[in-house]
């Protein structure tokens, strides 16, 4: 696949784009990650969460082949982690750190130039001109670096990182400190880069963030703690519930809500809210809707709450002795 031609995804490949079994990495006696294993498919975006020093930088250090693992094993883009593969991975791979990293007063263009140099990236003309296309920057080409935003900086620093057109790209806190406008924008590229069959490894605080783009995500805190999709992880940690308003409380809701099917539980909730436990709600909200009914009540809303990815983060670092100790 050539990232700048246009061209669709290359064929799916069965073979997974990393492939984590018990990855270690201490540095002492301090333990920076521990025991940890996951599998990324090829043209996922995949999330990497947790508080800070969970090991999550330390993580894509390790992949990224600047840091030797303690233990354990890992494949990256179809390369075993080990150094007499350095070479062939970093061929492979890209690491767009949070920091750009940019010579500020060189242009747009005369900083890819110094990196496609330093790659010895073949045909670096076509491939700049490619990726400046590929992050909208073509018109700023010409910028010096010094003057641009930090978004556009950001914009440069994923352009120089497509340079070698990556299998695998580690995005480390890619929106970190930008205004909403830029962070849509990166978040359009990696949604097109997502599209052109790229592996994205996406490491961020911002959970909104990782809950539009991330197929799935993994929460780090030394040792992994979960991984899943957002909407598996809210089924595995939250049970189903149902909200319901009405304009004045119920005088009797426990003849409303008693023993109706769908619902194993429910409580007040407020002022004239109530919470219901469903494990079912297909079930549930059609029998409660014609139980108010037949009451006379003046129904506001029923609907199921859905948790977010940011209280699954929540539930589960809350819970973590870990947490406590950082």
């Amino acid at each position: 696949m050539r990232l700048w031609s246009g061209a669709p995804p290359a064929e799916p490949v069965s073979a997974p784009a990393l492939s984590v079994h018990h990855l270690s990495k201490h540095f002492g006696g301090r333990v920076a990650f521990e025991d940890v294993s996951f599998e990324v498919g090829r043209g996922e975006v995949f999330g990497f969460l947790g508080p800070n020093g969970a090991g999550k930088t330390t993580t894509v250090r390790t992949l990224g082949t600047l840091l030797a693992p303690t233990s354990g094993s890992a494949t990256v883009a179809g390369f075993e982690l080990r150094p007499a593969n350095g070479v062939e991975i970093r061929r492979r791979i890209a690491i767009m750190p949070e920091s750009p990293g940019l010579y500020l007063r060189l242009s747009v263009r005369e900083n890819l130039e110094c990196f496609a140099d330093l790659y010895e990236v073949p045909d670096p003309r076509g491939r700049i001109d490619g990726v400046l296309r590929a992050v909208n920057m073509t018109e700023r080409a010409g910028d010096a670096c010094g003057t641009l935003s930090k978004g556009l900086r950001q914009r440069v620093a994923l352009a120089r990182a497509l340079l070698g057109d990556p299998e695998v790209l580690f995005l480390d806190e890619p929106t970190a400190g930008l205004d909403p406008v830029a962070t849509r924008e990166v978040h359009e590229l990696i949604v097109g880069l997502r599209e052109r069959g790229v592996t994205i490894f996406l490491t961020t605080h911002r959970l909104e963030e990782a809950e539009r783009l991330c197929d799935r995500v993994a929460i780090l805190n030394t040792t992994l703690r979960t991984i899943g999709r957002p909407d598996e992880l809210r089924e595995r940690l939250f049970s189903r519930t149902l909200t319901v308003r009405t304009l004045a409380p119920l005088p009797d809701p426990e003849r409303v809500f008693d023993g109706l099917p769908g619902v194993t539980s429910w409580h007040i909730d407020g002022p004239a809210a109530y919470e219901l436990a469903a494990p079912d709600p297909t079930i549930a909200a059609p029998a409660v809707t014609r139980a108010l009914v037949a009451t006379g009540a003046d129904v506001l809303s029923i609907g199921e709450d859905r948790h977010s990815l940011e209280d699954v983060y929540l539930k589960l670092i809350d819970e973590d002795p870990e947490a406590g100790r950082r």
